[in-house]
């Protein structure tokens, strides 16, 4: 009983059935980083291959909701890049090196680089549809944010025209009105980085102060946001408010921008308050690798993670979590997200209904679920789930992936172990204007 019970903690923690336990063959374990290489090359290499020869527009496999809203449907494409990017960018931002992983990284940050390249160029059968909708603020934001988090690979290495014709786009945006939600963040995000590759030369620093003071409005506390003047309990906490506010105000102190906000203090209290949810969002990871499924936009999948992705990746995780949890918890989730799409009931090997025959992704949650879609998805708004990929960012040789494996906090609450209490976070950093 105690080999079982063993046995069953393994799974829990590291998702790997030991050989004892299979009566059909030998699984040979892999590290979690290879998994979770795995899974991102397998995610990454049909966008970036097919878009660094101007053919991704040609070839991807495409799908819309069935309450799809009728919009210019060509957004599909740009979602798809600029989430896929945000998500990868720490990756492809290691150095190069001869493993294997190694060179399937820098595999795909040259096809990143020629990708980014076909993206603004007018001639390119890839050329992306700038300014044509709305929605073009949002996938703006995201490949603006995967240039953040990879400065210096992704866009130093790019050429002056252009670097030019990205400023370009990105000042059409301002022709975009956001709603009074999460969305100011999609404009925060853009001239912020703006500022900071400009030298301060060309922004709008309204846009970005406006939205840090209702980001401020809107903090309701304990980690969590309401998303405008009504709160929504659903996980944009994780798809914009805590990553885009952060990486705005991080952005405006890299820029040394000198206005009324002090955004170091800005900052500090934020990193705060992502900590807090962080904390929040690992107590939702169930022992069997489960989260509550809440919330409009649930087929971004992991992105509901980003946040516990991001402060494992910057090495800001709260005291309350260790590295080993927290790879644990991850990692449990990607091996119930997408491992048990190909596998029967019965044991047999099937295709992952993740993905379609192009390999790329479908609409759904763990799996094709296309009634889970609303009015604005389609298979390119999924590549958010790139978004939990972040701690990749980390080398091989970092904390995160050679501690020992820990069972996170639900694990050790089911199963009779001494576990740390919740409490609620308030602010003890407070900001007044400068002058």
């Amino acid at each position: 009983m105690k080999r079982y019970l063993m046995s069953l903690l393994m799974i829990m923690i590291v998702g790997v059935v030991p050989a004892t336990m299979s009566a059909k063959k030998k699984v040979q374990p892999i590290s979690d980083r290879e998994y979770w290489c795995q899974e991102a090359y397998k995610m990454a290499q049909p966008v970036l291959e097919n878009m660094a020869k101007g053919e991704l527009q040609k070839n991807m496999q495409t799908e819309f909701s069935p309450s799809f809203d009728g919009r210019n449907r060509k957004v599909v494409y740009m979602e798809t890049f600029g989430r896929l990017m945000a998500g990868i960018a720490p990756w492809l931002a290691l150095p190069d090196d001869e493993t294997a992983e190694g060179l399937q990284r820098k595999q795909l940050r040259q096809w990143a680089l020629a990708s980014y390249k076909n993206a603004v160029d007018p001639e390119s059968p890839d050329y992306l549809c700038w300014g044509v909708a709305g929605q073009n603020l949002v996938d703006a934001a995201y490949i603006a944010e995967s240039f953040v988090r990879a400065y210096d690979a992704l866009w130093v290495p790019l050429d002056q025209v252009t670097k030019d014709r990205y400023l370009h786009e990105f000042k059409r945006m301002r022709n975009i009105e956001p709603p009074y939600t999460n969305w100011l963040l999609f404009s925060s995000i853009i001239e912020s980085f703006m500022a900071k590759a400009t030298d301060r030369k060309d922004y709008d620093d309204f846009r970005v102060m406006m939205t840090i003071r209702k980001m401020e409005e809107w903090y309701v506390g304990d980690g969590w946001f309401s998303d405008g003047p009504e709160f929504a309990f659903n996980y944009y906490g994780s798809y914009v408010f805590h990553p885009m506010y952060l990486e705005t105000l991080q952005n405006m102190i890299d820029a040394k921008a000198n206005t009324r906000l002090e955004y170091k203090k800005y900052y500090d209290r934020q990193l705060k308050r992502t900590q807090k949810y962080s904390i929040v969002l690992e107590r939702f990871i169930s022992p069997e690798g489960t989260f509550p499924v809440v919330g409009r936009s649930i087929p971004y999948r992991m992105a509901a993670l980003q946040p516990l992705a991001m402060m494992a990746w910057k090495q800001t995780l709260p005291k309350e979590l260790t590295n080993g949890q927290v790879r644990s918890a991850l990692t449990a989730v990607m091996h119930r997200m997408y491992d048990q799409q190909q596998q029967s009931a019965k044991g047999e090997a099937r295709p992952d209904k993740n993905y379609n025959e192009g390999g790329f992704l479908t609409i759904g949650f763990c799996g094709h679920q296309p009634d889970v879609a609303d009015w604005y998805t389609n298979n390119g708004s999924l590549y958010m789930t790139s978004l939990s990929f972040m701690p990749l960012g980390l080398p091989a040789d970092h904390p995160f992936w050679t501690s020992e494996a820990e069972p996170w906090t639900q694990v050790k609450a089911w199963n009779g172990q001494s576990f740390p209490k919740d409490h609620m976070w308030t602010d003890d950093i407070q900001t007044r204007d400068r002058w």
